[in-house]
């Protein structure tokens, strides 16, 4: 698959590891695994357009400029969006593209983001850096101990985090890189944290094309960050938490270029056989399938379901350190370099992410360490997402380049990790995306004059 060129391998291999051979790892994982040819993910470029065979196929067109999507300060209120139509049905817009770059399915959660101490934690019996499924009780029970403290609210999840900084990077007004085409389904109620969820991600030029769900709860997150920028995160799925496969879904499946599935997904009732339509369509129109870990938790409850589209059905596969040893059944003493190779028998790209130590992208049986981009830790929460558009933008701009793009990713999530909110802002997305652009063109050069050197991104 892809970025796995003869000439990228090369490039970029690792050497062995002294760890435990494929053979030995546990017997469902090797059930699952299946060799497959790599070719739907080449890459070259054709004029300044990327095609991908058998995937990016649609060409790229512009679209107007997104507003500013920032978090705002809520202080336990939300505004109500005046006009919001509450019939928005589940289709491409009109005026859409014929086809869309990149097709999320997610959660829909509202985030509410505060900073706490840790004594709030240890007052409210909450394991700090976890993630919890919470009920409606409890979820009131910690809004009302947060009352009177400054928090934001934002269209959150972890899908819709990595699609705001995709569609961001994207925005480009160089006419060699158009503006991305990204679209997100996803369920949410009639509520108003409904209509306010729909509203941010239409600003931040994401489009949200599921209907609401009549008198549905909107799901909720509530993140709370200690001084230590560690995360703990409280997620009420609210009653719309589902996904159903209509045609509606399906036509919009069958015109994109990528799918990208969140791994929170799995936990919710009768969603994994939807998930599996959605990546039987997309695979057989041609589209790259990426699929998000999401959480250990998650993972541990749903683990022969995640197996069966990640062996399956993805491309990329985006997991953390722990996630990535909870797929293979490896201890926590295991490298996470030993999890990206072996995860690369099966899914042709790996990525995984190891905070303050880096990260490594798993190819064919091969692993390439990125060392971490430099930063003053404020908040981890929504890093792993951020890392995630950065190589689905390398992808997408047509960059065949394996170190170039993680080094991308490595960078767009030490902004994120830098400052206190999920969202990659604006003139962030904009310096970082004009740098990628420098770097291609430094590439393309050498290419053209035979050489090798390339100066880093």
């Amino acid at each position: 698959m892809a970025l796995a060129s003869s000439r990228l391998l090369h490039r970029f291999s690792a050497p062995p590891l002294s760890s435990p051979s494929y053979s030995s790892l546990p017997l469902a994982r090797r059930r699952a695994a299946r060799p497959r040819g790599y070719i739907r993910f080449a890459v070259r470029w054709e004029g300044r357009v990327v095609v991908v065979a058998r995937a990016l196929l649609g060409g790229f067109e512009d679209v107007g400029a997104s507003e500013s999507d920032d978090e705002e300060d809520a202080h336990g209120a939300l505004r109500s969006h005046e006009g919001e139509d509450l019939s928005l049905e589940l289709h491409a817009p009109s005026s859409g593209p014929e086809r869309w770059d990149i097709l999320g399915l997610g959660q829909a959660m509202v985030d509410f983001s505060g900073m706490v101490d840790d004594e709030f934690l240890e007052r409210l019996g909450i394991e700090k850096g976890t993630r919890k499924v919470i009920n409606h009780e409890e979820r009131g029970r910690v809004l009302r101990a947060m009352d009177g403290c400054s928090y934001k609210a934002a269209a959150g999840g972890s899908l819709s985090n990595s699609l705001v900084a995709l569609s961001r990077l994207g925005s480009s007004r160089s006419p060699s890189y158009p503006e991305l085409r990204i679209a997100m389904a996803a369920s949410v109620g009639s509520d108003p944290l409904g209509s306010f969820y729909r509203a941010k991600l239409r600003r931040a030029n994401v489009h949200f094309l599921s209907k609401p769900i009549k008198d549905g709860t909107t799901g909720t997150v509530i993140v709370l960050t200690t001084p230590d920028a560690q995360r703990t995160m409280l997620a009420y799925q609210g009653t719309s938490s589902t996904l159903s496969y209509d045609s509606d879904l399906a036509s919009i499946v069958s015109k994109s270029n990528v799918l990208i599935v969140e791994g929170y997904l799995f936990e919710l009732p009768h969603t994994i056989k939807a998930i599996k339509q959605a990546c039987e369509d997309a695979h057989k129109n041609g589209a790259l399938i990426a699929v998000t870990a999401s959480d250990v938790s998650c993972i541990k409850r749903c683990y022969n379901d995640f197996w069966d589209i990640v062996a399956n059905y993805a491309d990329i596969l985006f997991a953390n350190a722990n996630e990535a040893r909870a797929f293979c059944e490896l201890s926590s003493t295991e490298s996470p370099m030993s999890a990206a190779r072996y995860l690369s028998h099966s899914v042709p790209l790996v990525s995984v992410t190891d905070g303050v130590h880096g990260s490594y992208i798993g190819v064919k049986g091969e692993a390439v360490y990125i060392p971490p981009s430099p930063c003053i830790p404020v908040d981890t929460c929504g890093a792993g997402d951020a890392y995630a558009s950065g190589i689905l933008y390398g992808i997408l701009r047509g960059s065949s380049d394996l170190k170039g793009i993680s080094l991308l990713a490595s960078r767009v999530a030490a902004v994120v990790v830098g400052q206190q909110g999920t969202r990659l802002q604006v003139q962030d997305a904009d310096r970082l995306a004009e740098s990628f652009a420098l770097y291609l063109d430094n590439l393309e050069f050498c290419s053209d004059v035979g050489t090798d050197h390339v100066s880093n991104f």
